[in-house]
């Protein structure tokens, strides 16, 4: 998890990223998903996505460089399911990581938790 609400899970050399369900309770009803192009190289910590909700429009941070490999085509054609399962089927994107080593840096569900509490909600 990232400080930025998104999520990563790596699993046979594919990681897929989304947004955190804190996130996406953040900015309420979603209503537009932009997703990046199958072949686009992201860099940890640059804009990969964009998602607007009634109530505002904010970018997707990539939380680890590599080249997006699939894209979640469902929440482009149907974004509602970004609320209804932003950890699950609601994912984003999927990609290979160009520098692994770049997931230690970020925090488990745990100490994503934990990040949370200090938030002003």
């Amino acid at each position: 998890f990232t400080n930025e609400h998104e999520w990563i899970s790596f699993d046979d050399g594919i990681a897929t990223v989304g947004i955190t369900d804190f996130a996406a309770h953040q900015l309420g009803d979603i209503v537009f998903v932009e997703l990046p192009d199958v072949g686009k190289a992201v860099t940890k910590g640059g804009q990969a996505a964009v998602v607007e909700s009634v109530k505002a429009a904010s970018e997707v941070y990539s939380p680890a460089s590599g080249a997006v490999t699939e894209v979640n085509q469902a929440i482009a054609d149907q974004p509602g399911q970004v609320n209804e399962s932003p950890e699950d089927a609601g994912w984003f994107y999927k990609m290979t990581l160009a520098a692994p080593g770049e997931l230690s840096g970020l925090m488990d569900k745990d100490a994503y938790d934990a990040y949370l509490k200090t938030l002003d909600h």
